[in-house]
């Protein structure tokens, strides 16, 4: 970390708490229904909404807010899906696009709908821009949203006292599609068009280059409202099959700063409306100090990794004086590049500027690593925060057990059901991920798409189930992977990965807002402070160094020593 590095660094972190810190106190506020109270307007909309949906403002219990995200979610993907088979009959379509393989339509629609965003598809010769608007842009804002409404229904598990009811979903997916995603996307949008992102509905363009005499063909498309979304939801999927990479999604450098600082721009704030809403600022100050501490320990892993140079490039006598810029756009250099991978991954989101499979080994494994950590080092939308409340009640009950104490967090006692359902929760993406990957090392058709042996090969299945499991949606790109096989296997992992979560999750709420809040004591065990961070870093650390270390030594380690040769 260079003071480049660290003052990038800082000026990042400077301007997103300045940010989020408002947008935590307006979220907040939205959610709560105070917003609603004063603007008469807010509320006859809300009302009008509902009444559209045939439902009331009704609280709910916890299973019945459980059923009605999951038949929401269940509509998107048939819809989705349905939109991609159809989509050659139906307007706004310059460049023909036909049906989408049965397949590929089917992991697309479970991808979008979970907040994956992977693509096995290059999007500007697969998707329509009907398909691109209708289905890809509408889930990125109704996945981003259902990430929020489960995240505030377990806040109000926390800050109910004797409780049945958790909230209304609804509502709350309303709420948060209307008043906070939308009109944030619509100016990020205005803003990323005046830097040169396109927005238009045209056929792709013929353009004569000054490289060759062959005219290129330049796909067009509402490209600058996708990537607000994309970016401020952390959905991660791109118009174009390079992503933020490519020149029309991500041209300039303030456009790669202003990507970079939507992505963990809502994460960020939902950690401060917690805080608000348990009524103690500290706990949510301490959430974010987790996260950003295990932050900056894997930019710290990344930025020193990629500004090595590749040492077989060196033997043949090549400069390394810039690091390793294979993969990387020189427009954005080591230090962005880095930046980039560690913000996307460490958010569910999946933007790329940069191709993490031309990481160094030690730099691909550290963002592998914070996917697999459970995307809770801010994460995506909502997903971020309930995850690492999750590690909290973990981390409460393992030091419970070390003083002999019944453990308990924000005034509520922790008891067995919910470390069953903590446990539930943060074990079935592990399985998912290494269970996935053993099948698809072991089968022919998994080892039919790896176009790399060894280490390389192995690590790029790996990133693929943990992107998947994990929600993230970035791969590492050498593996082929739009074929029935990973098709199919990866779209089990998303909807197991997410709705294997959030069901926990609101089952812990329920059982959390049915009990009282206890005032706290001589003895109550501080769940703030520096203490409690270290607490907090070391369960996530623990966790993901004990499920997953023994298959990043088989990936990225073994192809670290390989590549440098093991010391004598």
């Amino acid at each position: 970390m260079n003071p480049s590095a660290i003052f990038q660094t800082l000026l990042y972190f400077g301007l997103l708490f300045a940010l989020a810190w408002p947008l935590g106190q307006y979220l907040e506020a939205l959610l709560a229904g105070r917003l609603s109270e004063r603007c008469r307007w807010m509320a006859a909309t809300e009302r009008g909404l509902l009444r559209l949906m045939g439902t009331t403002d009704e609280e709910m219990s916890w299973w019945r807010y459980a059923l009605a995200l999951l038949l929401f979610n269940l509509i998107g993907v048939v819809a989705l899906y349905l939109l991609q088979q159809f989509q050659g009959y139906l307007p706004f379509n310059p460049a023909a696009m036909g049906a989408v393989s049965p397949d590929s339509a089917l992991n697309t629609a479970v991808s979008f709908v979970t907040n994956t965003n992977w693509q096995g598809y290059a999007g500007e010769s697969t998707m329509s821009h009907l398909t691109q608007m209708l289905g890809l842009g509408v889930q990125n804002f109704l996945s981003a949203a259902t990430g929020i409404a489960v995240a505030v229904a377990l806040i109000r598990g926390f800050a109910h006292r004797s409780a049945v009811n958790i909230g209304n979903a609804w509502l709350d997916l309303s709420r948060a599609t209307l008043w906070l995603l939308l009109p944030l996307s619509f100016l990020f949008a205005l803003f990323l068009a005046g830097q040169g992102v396109i927005q238009n509905l045209d056929a792709p363009r013929q353009v004569q280059t000054v490289e060759t005499l062959v005219p290129q063909s330049l796909p067009m498309g509402p490209v600058a409202s996708q990537e607000a979304i994309k970016m401020l939801g952390t959905n991660g999927g791109g118009f174009f099959n390079a992503n933020s990479a490519h020149p029309f999604e991500n041209p300039t450098p303030v456009a790669n700063f202003a990507q970079m600082l939507s992505i963990f721009l809502i994460p960020a704030a939902l950690v401060f409306m917690f805080g608000r809403m348990v009524g103690d600022m500290r706990q949510g100050v301490t959430v974010l100090a987790s996260m950003t501490l295990l932050f900056l320990g894997m930019l710290a892993v990344v930025v020193w990794s990629e500004s090595q140079a590749n040492p077989l490039l060196l033997n043949l006598g090549m400069d390394g004086s810039m690091g390793n810029m294979e993969g990387k756009e020189t427009r954005f250099g080591i230090l962005a590049s880095a930046l980039f991978a560690t913000i996307t991954t460490a958010a569910s989101c999946g933007a790329v500027n940069a191709m993490h499979d031309s990481f160094m080994p030690l730099g691909g494994g550290a963002v592998m690593w914070l996917i697999q950590l459970g995307e809770v080092v801010f994460g995506g939308v909502g997903s971020g925060l309930y995850g690492m409340l999750l590690f909290a009640l973990l981390a409460v009950f393992l030091a419970g057990l070390m003083i002999g104490r019944t453990p308990e967090y924000l005034g509520k006692k922790i008891g067995s059901f919910e470390m069953k359902m903590v446990s539930i929760a943060i074990l079935i993406t592990p399985l998912l991920v290494l269970g996935g990957t053993a099948v698809a090392v072991l089968a022919d058709a998994g080892r039919a798409g790896m176009l790399n042996p060894g280490g390389q090969g192995f690590s790029e299945v790996l990133y693929a189930f943990s992107s998947a499991a994990n929600n993230n949606g970035s791969a590492f790109a050498g593996l082929s992977a739009n074929t029935p096989f990973y098709n199919l296997m990866l779209a089990l992992a998303m909807a197991l990965g997410r709705f294997g979560v959030i069901v926990p999750v609101l089952a812990i709420a329920g059982s959390l807002a049915a009990k009282p809040r206890l005032a706290a004591s001589s003895g109550t065990m501080p769940t703030h402070g520096s203490l409690f961070v270290a607490l907090l870093v070391g369960t996530v650390i623990l966790i993901g160094a004990l499920t997953y270390i023994p298959a990043l030594a088989l990936g990225p380690v073994i192809e670290h020593l390989q590549l440098f040769g093991v010391p004598r």
